[in-house]
């Protein structure tokens, strides 16, 4: 989001006469800068210093083509701005997850201020909500689970509309119990709206993007990819776990629960229908829905005494997945060897490798994708595979995945 964007967001609100929560997330690219001044400073580099400074540019560059003169969010972003700069200068860098969300988390927080003064300067009646002292997780650093019955009733105390019809606040981003910032996954601002929608019983909830809704597939690999009018909560959480990136995957199920429609519209043309995800869509017409998942690494694992993977063997193997923080995106089990694919982060990979080494050897493959087609026809995944090596295929009635890689 950039100065347009905050102006045509006020104009969205502006219109709106029933009491709203606003989530909103980092702007633009910032997420990704910060991950960058993360790695530097996690390497002892000091050009972390001049990349930050790049993104306190940008977002006082954002801020004065706002305000102009009298800028009321310019102190605020100042003072986070400083603190930031004194933990990075004074603190001993810590395990890679916990640094990411106490830095990483920083985005969400300039972003608020300055579209909650931006808003109020617009004459909006709104109260600016620091959501980590409210939206309470487990310290799962990066991938935080919420903490359901304590932040319900924090949320409930907090989004009083008694005294204010909106207010604006973060996503993406909580805190632990001991206070220190986590986040929620990427993309995390979504579930974050839908779990505030869950816990206000709220009529419904609507997510803005670049997009003129739910696309069939991603843009920018099928250049031909057509909108959804409807989709179901079930189709919709079946593409956000096959890789689809318009929504977090965890962001329907706080939805479905208390059967809360959700939206997804463009901040272009705000007026267009976009796509209404429902419990019971009207489904005029049905089209393959193409998802591609990269930066995966197929794993293949095989116990060393020809015991069968399936039961106790399973069990133990994903809870050591799930203790090294490693998501399973497929898994493909034979009697005595199973396939998975996980994302490309390898020293978790290499470290849970190293804890199933007496038991398990491996080989794996990188560089690979996984590409799902729902609906699917034939014509439909020659367009996928063509021109792509497969190396492991699933098919069910309405879905086939593959895991593949480019012929050299």
């Amino acid at each position: 989001m950039d100065a347009t964007g905050i102006k045509n967001l006020a104009r969205i609100v502006s219109k709106e006469k029933t009491d709203i929560v606003i989530v909103v997330s980092a702007f633009g690219k910032t997420t990704n800068a910060l991950e960058k001044v993360l790695k530097l400073w996690l390497t002892r580099d000091n050009e972390y210093v001049n990349h930050l400074e790049t993104v306190y540019n940008y977002h006082s560059g954002v801020s004065e083509d706002l305000f102009h003169a009298v800028n009321p969010a310019k102190s605020k972003i100042d003072d986070s701005f400083a603190f930031l700069k004194e933990y990075l200068r004074s603190v001993k860098p810590g395990e890679y997850d916990y640094e990411y969300d106490q830095i990483v988390s920083n985005g969400e927080i300039w972003s608020t201020i300055i579209v909650a003064e931006f808003l109020k300067k617009s004459g909006l009646d709104l109260e600016w909500i620091d959501i980590r002292k409210s939206l309470l997780t487990d310290a799962r650093y990066r991938d935080a689970n919420i903490i359901w019955d304590e932040s319900q009733k924090r949320i409930s105390k907090v989004f009083d509309f008694t005294l204010h019809k909106i207010y604006l606040t973060q996503g993406f981003i909580g805190a632990s119990i001991s206070g220190e910032s986590t986040t929620l996954g990427r993309e995390g601002s979504d579930y974050t709206a839908a779990i505030l929608a869950n816990m206000l019983d709220a009529e419904s909830v609507t997510v803005w993007k670049d997009v003129p809704g739910l696309l069939n597939a991603d843009p920018k690999w099928l250049h031909d990819a057509e909108k959804l009018d409807e989709v179901s909560y079930r189709e919709a959480v079946e593409m956000t776990f096959s890789g689809a990136k318009v929504i977090h995957p965890k962001t329907i199920k706080p939805l479905q629960n208390k059967n809360i429609p959700l939206f997804v519209k463009s901040f272009i043309n705000p007026n267009d229908k976009g796509t209404l995800i429902t419990e019971e869509p009207d489904l005029k017409k049905i089209i393959p829905v193409f998802v591609r998942k990269e930066n995966q690494v197929l794993l293949s694992l095989l116990p060393k005494d020809f015991s069968f993977v399936m039961g106790d063997n399973l069990s133990r193997m994903f809870h050591t997945f799930m203790q090294h923080g490693i998501k399973v995106n497929l898994v493909d089990a034979s009697a005595v060897s199973i396939n998975v694919c996980v994302d490309d982060e390898r020293s978790k990979i290499d470290n849970l490798l190293t804890d199933l080494r007496d038991e398990y050897s491996a080989v794996y493959n990188d560089n690979v994708e996984v590409l799902s087609v729902r609906h699917y026809t034939a014509e439909a995944i020659a367009r996928i595979t063509s021109g792509r090596e497969v190396l492991l295929e699933q098919r069910s009635r309405s879905m086939v995945r593959f895991v593949t890689r480019q012929i050299a």
